[in-house]
C-alpha cells in the first residue's frame, strides 16, 4: 500500500532508492579506503589523523540519526534525502581540494551529517512510510541493491583514481550524488504531507511513540546487542585481511577470502527473501546474530585451508548481509509503525558509533596481545554477549507490555 502523495509505484521508489544506496554507499563510505594515502599527502598528516577523520563522520551520523528520523516521520523523506545528495556532491568536490587536517576534518564531520540523511536508515525510513505489510520485502530488495556498493565503486573509484588522479575521482564522485541521487529523490520519494496518525495492522505491534519506546528497559537491550554486532563486523572489515595473513596465507589469497564476503552478504539476503520470509524478523535476527560468532570461532580454529575458509566467509558474510534487514524490520515489528523513523534512527545512533570504536578497540586488543587469534576469540565472546542479549530481550519483549503504549502517538 502506497502512501498518500507518492509521485511513483513503489515498487518504482525501491527501484531508484537502490540506485542511490549503491551510489550513496559507494562515494561516501566505500570510496574512503583509496583516498587514504592521497588525503594524508594533501594535508600533511599521516594516515592515522585521515582514518580519524573518517570516524569522525560515523560519530556525527550516529549523533544525527535520530532528529533526522524524527524529521521524516513529521516531512517525509523526499527533501531530506535529496538535500543529503546535494550536500554530498558538494562536500565530495570540497573534499577534493582540502589542504589542512582541520578542513579534512570539517568536510568529513558535515559528510557524517550526509550520511545520516542518505544511507540505510533515512531510506528504511521512507519504505516505512510507502509500505505498511510489505515493509520487510522492500527493506530486502533495497539492501540486494545495497550490497552491491563495494562491488561496483572499488573498481571505478580505483579506475578514476589511476586514469584522472584522486581529485577528479572525488569530483566525478561528487557529481553522482548531484546529478543521479538528488533528481532520483527529488522526483519519485513520496511528497511531504501532514500525515494523521495510522491505526495498528491487524496481527502487528500497536503504534507507539518514541518517549514511550525509550522507557522500555528492552529498547536498551537491543540497542546493546546491535550495538556489539556492529562494533565486531567493523572490527573485522579493518583487520580481516591482516588476520588472514597471520594464518599463513598471501596476500592474494587473503584478498581473494575478504572478497568473498560482499556476495555473501547478498546471498544471505537472498536466502532471508526466499526460505525466511515468514518467520519473525526477531527469529531470524536470532539465527543471524549466532552466525557471527560461529563463523569467528571457525577462522580461529581453521587452519589455512582455503576450502574452510570460504565456509567462514558464507557463515560471516551471510550473517551481516541479513542483519541489515533485521535492524531494519525490528522496530515496526515491536513498536509498530508511527515513530518508526524516530526509533529507528535512535537505534542507530549507539550501532554508528560502535562503528567508529570498532577497529580502534580491535587495535588494542591486538597491540596488547600481539596474538590475532586472541583479537578473533575476543571479538567471537562480543558476539556471544550480543546473541545472548538479543535472543533474551526479544522474548522478554514479547512476554512484557509496553510501558504506556500510546495508540496515536506524534514522535
Amino acid at each position: 500500500m502506497a502512501e498518500r502523495g507518492a509521485t511513483a509505484s513503489p515498487w518504482a521508489i525501491v527501484v531508484a532508492l537502490g540506485i542511490t544506496q549503491i551510489i550513496s554507499w559507494g562515494s561516501l563510505y566505500y570510496a574512503f579506503s583509496l583516498m587514504i594515502e592521497p588525503l594524508a599527502v594533501a594535508t600533511g598528516g599521516g594516515r592515522s589523523a585521515v582514518v580519524g577523520a573518517f570516524c569522525v563522520s560515523l560519530l556525527v551520523a550516529g549523533l544525527a540519526s535520530a532528529p533526522v528520523g524524527r524529521l521524516i516521520d513529521r516531512r517525509g523523506g523526499r527533501w531530506v534525502m535529496a538535500a543529503g545528495s546535494v550536500g554530498g556532491g558538494l562536500l565530495l568536490a570540497a573534499l577534493a581540494h582540502v589542504g589542512s587536517l582541520w578542513q579534512l576534518y570539517a568536510v568529513w564531520a558535515l559528510l557524517g551529517a550526509v550520511m545520516a540523511m542518505t544511507l540505510y536508515d533515512p531510506a528504511f525510513a521512507v519504505l516505512g512510510q510507502v509500505f505498511r505489510e510489505r515493509q520487510r520485502q522492500a527493506i530486502t530488495a533495497l539492501t540486494l541493491f545495497g550490497g552491491f556498493a563495494s562491488t561496483v565503486f572499488w573498481p571505478l573509484t580505483q579506475w578514476l583514481v589511476q586514469q584522472h588522479g584522486w581529485q577528479h575521482a572525488l569530483l566525478v564522485l561528487g557529481l553522482l550524488n548531484l546529478l543521479l541521487c538528488a533528481p532520483l529523490h527529488a522526483g519519485l520519494l513520496p511528497a511531504p504531507q501532514a500525515r494523521e496518525p495510522q491505526g495498528p495492522l491487524p496481527g502487528r505491534a500497536p503504534a507507539t511513540s518514541l518517549a514511550a519506546v525509550l522507557r522500555d528497559p528492552t529498547f536498551y537491550g537491543l540497542c546493546a546487542a546491535f550495538t556489539g554486532n556492529a562494533l565486531v563486523f567493523s572490527a573485522m572489515s579493518v583487520h580481516l585481511i591482516p588476520l588472514l595473513q597471520g594464518k599463513g596465507l598471501s596476500v592474494a589469497q587473503a584478498a581473494w577470502v575478504g572478497a568473498l564476503v560482499g556476495p555473501m552478504q547478498v546471498l544471505g539476503r537472498l536466502l532471508e527473501y526466499v526460505f525466511l520470509g515468514r518467520w519473525h524478523p526477531s527469529r531470524v535476527g536470532s539465527l543471524a546474530m549466532w552466525l557471527l560468532p560461529l563463523s569467528l570461532g571457525l577462522l580461529a580454529l581453521l587452519p589455512a585451508d582455503m576450502a574452510g575458509l570460504a565456509v567462514f566467509a558464507l557463515l560471516y558474510g551471510s550473517g551481516n548481509g541479513v542483519m541489515t534487514i533485521v535492524r531494519g524490520a525490528i522496530p515496526a515489528e515491536l513498536y509498530g509503525r508511527e515513530s518508526y523513523g524516530a526509533v529507528n534512527g535512535a537505534m542507530a545512533t549507539p550501532v554508528l558509533l560502535s562503528k567508529a570504536a570498532g577497529p580502534i578497540a580491535a587495535s588494542v586488543v591486538l597491540a596488547v596481545s600481539a596474538q590475532p587469534s586472541t583479537m578473533i576469540l575476543c571479538l567471537a565472546m562480543v558476539g556471544i554477549v550480543s546473541a545472548t542479549l538479543f535472543t533474551w530481550t526479544v522474548r522478554r519483549h514479547h512476554t512484557q507490555p509496553l510501558p504506556n503504549p500510546s495508540p496515536h502517538p506524534h514522535p
